[in-house]
Formats: structure tokens, C-alpha cells, sequence
């Protein structure tokens, strides 16, 4: 190690000056934890000035658990004929909702697997009536939407143009994994390629969807290919703008046909560290406390975190791995108070949902 490097590295991190992916690999790799966090932390101070700290409450709806794909990661697709496979119906989705609703729920986040028997029709019919009852719909990963394109022969950009007028109004940044495709081609072959994920984000930036951006670590990437996926969305970024957040979460082994050991604490702060030091164009960056615990998603705020993403009234894809946490909305405001910060309830887009009061329960 080169000291000189490393403190002119940390320097140049700490004056708030871009770094290229080099730069971002050699601090992840030789900096502590501790300064890692400190960094993290000014970098967050300098997107988000105020002591303030954002929660959504809403509901994970995963409408079918039937999948094509077969990624070797994941442990919630059935194949069909399985007799745990489902297709939610309409009635079913209906109730959900309107517990959401009941609950002070601002959003659905609707996603599922890639299954030939549902066409784009259908997925209109749905938004249309979660958008009739007054939420937002953050739904449809660009692996589902390049799916539904596929499947209808239809362009990426008429697909996403459909699904906005039926009531989309974002997308998620699911079925990033890594954005390298000696990676995809390992753990997701038959996923969308990485140009073609960031095809479909850059496509819903231009047609007026903002969408969010997610990094599953710690499968078979190397520490390279990381800063590569973070490189990735940082240049889509510079280009539009389009995306809201940054979620890193790292792969939780559990069930899945992927072997391997889940990222520790340690691991995931490095990472969500060097993430928010890095995406200098990112508004906000989300703690993982789905698949961290509540305590690491706490410290998760001192290390670049100023979101603590959802309540998750309802959840299924991480809970199928063997990971299973929860927080209510009184839980999910005490972690964030007892961290230091105020707690505010957001909804997708990053307004204010109760202009400062805060809703307990």
C-alpha cells in the first residue's frame, strides 16, 4: 500500500471530487471502515444537508411466482405446475391494496416473475386499478418490461409507454444483480443483458418515469466488477437524471441453487460507503434493513444511508431465502430517532408525505 496514494485518495474523496472506478476500488480495498463512514457520511451531509431521514409505507405485491428465468440466486420462482405456483387474481390484489391503503400506504411495489401466460393487456388492467384507488404504482423491473417486449413483439419504448398510461408511475432498479455480463451470464443467463437493463432505464427517463437503481452483491462479482456496475449507473445518471435512489443489498444465500455465504455487516457498510461516495449524481441512497437487520440498517445512516426505505407491509422475494425481518411504522421511526436524525414518511417520488408530522403506531 502507498500511504501518499491512499491519503491523496481520501482527500480527493473528501473534498467532494469525482472518482473514477479505480480510485473508488483502491479506497474500498485500503481505507477503514471508519474513515469509509466518515466520508460516506459528508457525502450524504452534502446531497441531504438536514437531519432529516425518509421512510415509505408500502406494500411489496408480487403477482406471480412463476418464472422462466431460472436465476440461480433465487429462491421465490416456481416453474408452472408446481404446486406452489400462483397468479395473483384481481379480488386478491384488491384486498391488498386496500389494507395498504388502511395502513397509510402511499405505494405498491409490483413486481413478479417472467411468465408467458400473462400479457401485456393484463398488466395494464392491473395498474389501472391500483392507480383508480389512488396509489402510486412503482412496479415492473426492466427484465419484466424487456420480457412483456419480447412477448408481444413489441419495442421496449411502446411497452413502457403503455404501462404510463395505464397508471406506472416509476420504476424499480430490480434485476440489476451486477451489471457485467460475465456475471448476468452465470447467475441470470436468461435476464436481460446489461445494456438492455440500462436500455430500458434510460427509455423510462425519457418518457418522464423516473425509476430507482439497485446493486445485489456478493455472489460471484469481484470487487472490480462492483465499481463497474456503480461506473454504470453513475454514466446513465449523467445522461438523465432519471434515477432517485441507490439500493445495495447483498445476496442472501438461504434457499437459492447458488452457493455461497451471505456479506456480513462489515461488508455491506463498505459497500453502501463507497456506493454513496461514489454516485455523486444519486439524490439518495437506501439502508437495507430488509436484509441486514434492523441494527446494521441503523448504523446504515452514519454510513451514507439518509433513507430507510419501507415499512414492507408485505414481502416475499427475500423472506423466500430464509430472511425474514420486519418493522412497523413506530418501529421504523424509533430506529431512525434513536440514530439521530428526524423521521419523515416520504412517498416514492421523495415528497413529504405528512409535512412533518410524523404518524405513529
Amino acid at each position: 500500500m502507498n500511504p501518499a496514494t491512499l491519503k491523496s485518495t481520501i482527500e480527493k474523496a473528501a473534498r467532494g471530487l469525482r472518482l473514477d472506478p479505480d480510485e473508488a476500488l483502491f479506497l474500498h480495498e485500503k481505507a477503514d471502515l471508519l474513515t469509509l463512514g466518515q466520508l460516506a457520511r459528508n457525502a450524504r451531509f452534502r446531497y441531504n444537508p438536514r437531519l432529516v431521514v425518509t421512510y415509505a409505507v408500502d406494500r411489496n405485491i408480487n403477482y406471480t411466482n412463476i418464472c422462466v428465468s431460472g436465476c440461480a440466486f433465487c429462491a421465490f420462482y416456481k416453474e408452472k405446475g408446481d404446486p406452489a405456483a400462483y397468479v395473483m387474481d384481481r379480488d386478491t390484489l384488491n384486498a391488498k391494496c386496500q389494507e395498504t391503503l388502511s395502513l397509510g400506504g402511499t405505494q405498491i411495489l409490483y413486481q413478479g416473475g417472467l411468465n408467458p401466460d400473462l400479457d401485456l393487456g393484463h398488466h395494464e388492467r392491473r395498474v389501472a386499478l391500483m392507480k383508480s384507488m389512488g396509489l402510486h404504482v412503482h412496479g415492473f423491473s426492466p427484465p419484466e418490461i424487456i420480457f412483456m417486449a419480447r412477448s408481444e413483439g413489441m419495442e421496449i419504448r411502446e411497452v413502457i409507454k403503455r404501462l404510463k398510461k395505464a397508471g406506472l408511475g416509476s420504476i424499480p432498479g430490480g434485476g440489476a444483480e451486477i451489471l457485467v455480463d460475465r456475471v448476468r451470464q452465470k447467475i441470470s443467463p436468461e435476464k436481460a443483458t446489461t445494456s438492455q437493463w440500462l436500455e430500458v432505464m434510460e427509455t423510462a427517463h425519457h418518457l418522464g418515469l423516473p425509476t430507482t437503481a439497485t446493486m445485489m452483491f456478493g455472489t460471484i462479482e469481484t470487487l472490480e466488477e462492483r465499481m463497474l456496475h456503480l461506473a454504470a449507473i453513475r454514466d446513465l445518471q449523467d445522461k438523465t437524471g432519471g434515477f432517485t435512489a441507490f439500493i445495495p443489498w447483498p445476496y442472501q444465500p438461504g434457499k437459492s441453487t447458488l452457493s455461497g455465504r451471505a456479506a456480513g455487516g462489515t461488508t455491506y457498510l463498505k459497500t453502501l460507503a463507497i456506493s454513496r461516495i461514489f454516485l455523486d449524481n444519486v439524490p439518495h441512497v437506501q439502508a437495507s434493513w430488509v436484509t441486514q437487520g434492523h441494527h446494521i440498517g441503523q448504523i446504515a445512516l452514519h454510513f451514507g444511508a439518509d433513507d430507510m426505505g419501507s415499512t414492507m407491509i408485505e414481502e416475499n422475494v427475500v423472506a423466500s431465502a430464509g430472511v425474514r425481518n420486519a418493522m412497523n411504522q413506530a418501529e421504523i421511526i424509533r430506529l431512525i430517532e434513536t440514530a439521530g436524525f428526524e423521521a419523515v414518511q416520504r412517498d416514492t417520488l421523495y415528497n413529504n408525505v405528512n409535512k412533518g408530522v410524523k404518524k405513529r403506531s
